[in-house]
């Protein structure tokens, strides 16, 4: 016999409906993909889009069927190895940098082990505990995050082919700001940063709590391709003293001489590869696709600096800003690590945030690639200060 609906038949709906919609969003993803390019790793840190399909499977049988489904069967039993990611509590798993090389299961069998799944959720739904119902809500933010990263990915893998094909061939990139760069006061004093309200954030936008400001300025649009284009001409990628140590290091080890994905054509002019394939370089657009590294030697050769997470989370709120979502998450100069009074969750799901507290930086906004709805003022995204294969970009700030 069925339990009586504990959540009401109004949110019952506007979850499934929720839930359909992120799952269907996925597989929207990868619908001009072949097998093929389904199966690809291009280096270590993507992955190739049937694991991002099949991962963001596993974290709801894992996590939510699993315990909390009397009788529920895993689809299959070998899956848990072979698409846990870094979840050390939950057991051993697939070595990361050889998730290319899983030619079984296929990507048809992937998504017949979606759809599995997502019909014992979608039955489970209406019965599951209030605490199981968080956990949905972590899942289908964490496949949010996922879509991204599959976009990034599969960029990247298309990039090393000479034919240069285009992933999403109607993508256009989004209408820029277009006043000129005009440069704000940063508010001065004590602001209070973090998550606060009711809706979803993930850990590592809590406690809320004081910081202290000094002043200055920050920049009300983002850094231009243009900008970029002089950085390049004057020796940017010539200029040790603009950079700090390991990113010179790392600028020479792998020959940068502009981002990511810039390609310089027999005609001498600038191209730019990205989901809708090659194109001229547009010097009014974002740029995009550049290390924490870069960012950094790019302010410094600007007169400029990079805000911190703080600047940028009470920047936000100015009247003046733009282009704070929506175009590329940008760099901040702030570590990434727990706010005061953080403390990891129980359990498996505790290992999400805590653990990657290290040898990081935060960047702030949202990209082009971000999934409506996936963001807020207080989201912290990271990554190691080396990684350019993200929508990464900048905007400046100025000292008093």
């Amino acid at each position: 016999m069925l339990r009586e609906d504990p959540h009401g038949t109004a949110g019952l709906r506007a979850a499934d409906l929720r839930f359909q919609e992120v799952r269907a969003a996925t597989e929207a993803l990868v619908v001009a993909l072949s097998d093929e390019d389904q199966c690809v790793q291009s280096m270590p840190d993507a992955s190739p889009a049937k694991w991002h399909r099949a991962h963001t499977t596993w974290f709801f049988e894992t996590f939510v069927l699993a315990p909390h489904v009397p009788g529920y069967r895993p689809y299959d039993p070998t899956f848990g190895f072979l698409f846990n990611s870094y979840y050390e509590s939950v057991g051993a798993r697939h070595p990361r940098p050889m998730r290319g090389m899983l030619t079984r299961p296929s990507a048809t069998e992937v998504g017949r082990y979606r759809a599995h799944v997502d019909a014992a959720m979608q039955d489970a739904l209406p019965h599951l505990p209030q605490a199981a119902l968080g956990l949905v809500e972590l899942g289908l933010q964490h496949e949010q995050q996922h879509q991204e990263l599959l976009i990034t990915d599969v960029l990247h893998l298309f990039a090393q082919s000479p034919l240069l094909p285009a992933m999403l061939p109607d993508w256009r990139p989004p209408p820029t700001a277009a006043p000129p760069t005009r440069f704000v006061d940063l508010p001065e004093g004590a602001v209070t940063i973090g998550h606060q309200g009711s809706g979803f954030c993930f850990d590592n936008e809590q406690p809320r709590h004081p910081v202290l400001l000094h002043g200055g300025s920050i920049a009300t649009r983002l850094v231009r391709n243009a900008e970029w284009l002089a950085f390049m001409q004057d020796g940017g990628y010539r200029t040790p003293t603009l950079w700090m140590s390991d990113g010179w290091a790392a600028a020479q080890a792998a020959g940068w001489t502009a981002p990511l994905h810039w390609h310089r054509g027999e005609d001498d002019h600038w191209y730019q590869f990205g989901p809708s394939g090659l194109h001229p370089l547009d010097p009014e657009q974002p740029v995009r696709h550049v290390s924490w590294y870069e960012a950094d030697a790019f302010a410094r050769w600007s007169g400029a600096r990079l805000p911190t997470e703080a600047e940028w989370e009470a920047a936000s709120a100015l009247p003046d800003m733009e282009e704070l979502t929506g175009h590329v998450w940008q760099w901040t100069a702030s570590a990434y690590a727990p706010y005061p009074g953080y403390r990891a969750a129980p359990g498996a799901v505790g290992e999400y945030n805590g653990k990657f507290m290290v040898n990081q930086f935060v960047l702030r906004g949202s990209s082009f690639a971000t999934p409506a709805g996936h963001t807020r003022p207080t989201y912290r995204n990271f990554f190691h200060p080396d990684r350019r294969w993200q929508f990464t970009g900048l905007r400046l700030a100025r000292l008093s």
